[in-house]
Order: structure tokens, then sequence, then C-alpha cells
């Protein structure tokens, strides 16, 4: 299989690397919109890049898109209408409404077009879920959930990114369905600026916190950063009448304890997403070429992917606003 991959940049560049050694890929092309970074891409790796996206998209049997996210509505639709199967990382779109013009064209062509939320295919999440599923913890009473960078992302990142909830906040949205099971009804988020002056300048923030209702009475906690000093942390607790369980708990956990005696955890903190969840991408991708080929159903779709957008830009909306907004408000947009 010939693959393609558009948009060398941070995640891209790491994509790169495992399509390459993918047993069912012969070839793998590079294109970006920078036509230089992607010919450097394409020299670390011993791949071949490519002059254009046109090039690419003419000369392959499937796309992994990971270029900034004002492309990825452009990039998806554009596989799709090609018949070819695509790869697109989180989140699909950069706005709802542009969000759900690619959802249109995928329903209405029958793409086979794969969203990335990697954490689907973490260990800890997988083991969470069938844990609550399964009855182990009783009923589920409490939720929290954590997402803080050790270092915040370039300050070109941010004016496309679409913001801390659609950008780095909708992979814990996700989650939180995939794992519980359950919908999201309500939000309450704010946010402040303690960094760098682009994250206000954008219209962004860079320290999160929020409070979710789910659709049976379960209250959700969130908080997040761009300055998590002490490593990369992404944890998920999960309370209920039967015990409690935590995933991303473990010896590079970046925190310490006040108790005397207690070293753990003691191991050397996750520096960033890609360390921390290194096998998920990877088996995130094999799936995307297993798909691709037809090997296996599609693990997140773009309606599936859609409904932790919905969060966000009800999360966005409520910091904005200051207020609690349900869901429905978003979905009757």
């Amino acid at each position: 299989m010939r693959m393609g991959l558009v948009g060398a940049g941070r995640i891209g560049s790491s994509h790169a690397g495992v399509v390459r050694d993918h047993h069912l890929v012969d070839e793998l092309l590079v294109a970006d919109a920078d036509t230089d970074r992607a010919a450097k891409v394409a020299a670390e790796l011993g791949v071949r890049a490519v002059s254009s996206v046109d090039e690419l998209y003419d000369s392959v049997d499937a796309v992994v898109v990971t270029a900034a996210t004002t492309a990825h509505p452009e990039l998806v639709i554009r596989g799709a209408r090609a018949g070819l199967p695509v790869f697109c990382e989180k989140p699909v779109a950069p706005d709802l409404e542009s969000s759900l013009a690619v959802l249109a064209e995928v329903e209405r062509s029958g793409a086979a077009v794969q969203i990335g939320f990697q954490r689907r295919f973490d260990h800890g999440y997988g083991v969470a879920r069938a844990a609550l599923r399964g009855g182990e913890l009783g009923e589920l009473r409490r939720v929290h959930v954590v997402t803080g960078d050790q270092a915040p992302p370039p300050a070109e990142y941010i004016p496309t990114s679409g913001g801390i909830w659609r950008d780095c906040h909708v992979h814990d949205f996700d989650a939180l369905r995939w794992v519980t099971g359950r919908e999201v009804t309500e939000v309450y988020a704010l946010g402040a600026n303690r960094g760098a002056d682009y994250f206000g300048a954008s219209g962004d923030v860079d320290e999160s916190v929020a409070v979710l209702t789910l659709d049976d009475g379960t209250l959700v906690t969130l908080q997040g950063s761009r300055y998590n000093g002490a490593g990369h942390d992404i944890r998920m607790e999960l309370a209920g009448t039967g015990g409690t369980l935590v995933v991303g708990l473990g010896e590079r956990t970046p925190m310490r304890s006040a108790e005397e005696g207690v070293t753990f955890p003691d191991g050397e903190p996750w520096p960033n997403y890609w360390h921390r969840f290194l096998p998920a991408y990877v088996a995130e991708i094999e799936a995307f070429v297993e798909f691709a080929a037809g090997r296996r159903e599609n693990p997140c779709t773009v309606a599936e992917a859609l409904e932790a957008f919905y969060i966000a830009e009800a999360a966005t909306r409520s910091r904005a606003e200051n207020r609690a907004v349900r869901i429905e408000e978003v979905r009757a947009r």
C-alpha cells in the first residue's frame, strides 16, 4: 500500500515514522505547505517528499492528515471525494460549521475516515473502560480528568489551533464518553492567562477548569494547563460506590507526595504527549492502515468525533459567556 501524509509538523513528523514502519505500507509520500520542511522530514525518515498536495493525492492509496487544524476540512473532503481512506488528527475542523460540512460529505460519499483520538488505544483507558462497564467500580459517582502540558506549544501554533478546549481538552471529552459510555449534558468552563501573551492575543487561555454533568447526573471535574512544570500529566480518576480507579497513575506521573516516607511515584516524569502515548499512537496508526486495507472496522468515525467537539464548543462558549452551557444549545445552532 502506498500511503501519503500531509503536514510535516510536530505530530506529522512523528506519525510519519510509524506509518513508514507498518508492514502493509510499501511506500510513504510526504507533503507540506512548507516544501523545505517536507523535504527535511522525508530525508530524516528515508521516504519521499512530493512538491504538492495535488501530486500526493494523485499518487497514493490512503492519506494521513496531520496539517494545521484549519486545513483539515478541505483535506478530508478532498480525500473523501477521491475515494481515498483518510486518517485525520483531531479535531475534524476548527469550528462546528466546518465539522458538520465534513460529516455531511463523508456520509454522502460513504468515505472511510478515521479521526485520531489516540487515548482510545491507550492501555490504561482500555482497562478503565472495561472495569467500569464490568461493574468493578460499582455505580459511578465522580470523574476527574487532567491534561497538563509540561511546556506550551509554539506561538505560531496557537492562532490556528482552535483554542484549548477544541485542541487540547477535546481529547478528554472523547475519552470521557468512550470510557463511561455516557453523554455530557452541560458544561461550565473557566480559563485564565498566566503565561505568554500569545495565548490571550489569540483569544485562548493557558489554564483551564470545567465542571461537566453527565446524562445520569454524574459530576465531572476537569483541569488543564499549558505550563505544568513537573511534566506531562494526563490522568482520569473514576470514583464509584465500589472502588476508585486512576488512569495515568504510575512511576512516571509528574507529582510527588507530601506524606512522610512516601516516595511513589519516583520515576522520570513524562516530558510530552508523544512519549506518554507512544504505544497508543502506534496502535492508532496500525488500526488505520488495517482499516484502510479493509481488515477492520473504523475505530473512531467523524460522527463520534463530532460528539466530543460539541462538548468543546459548549466549553468554549461557556468560558466566553461566563455561564453554564447545555450541549443541546450547541446542537441547535
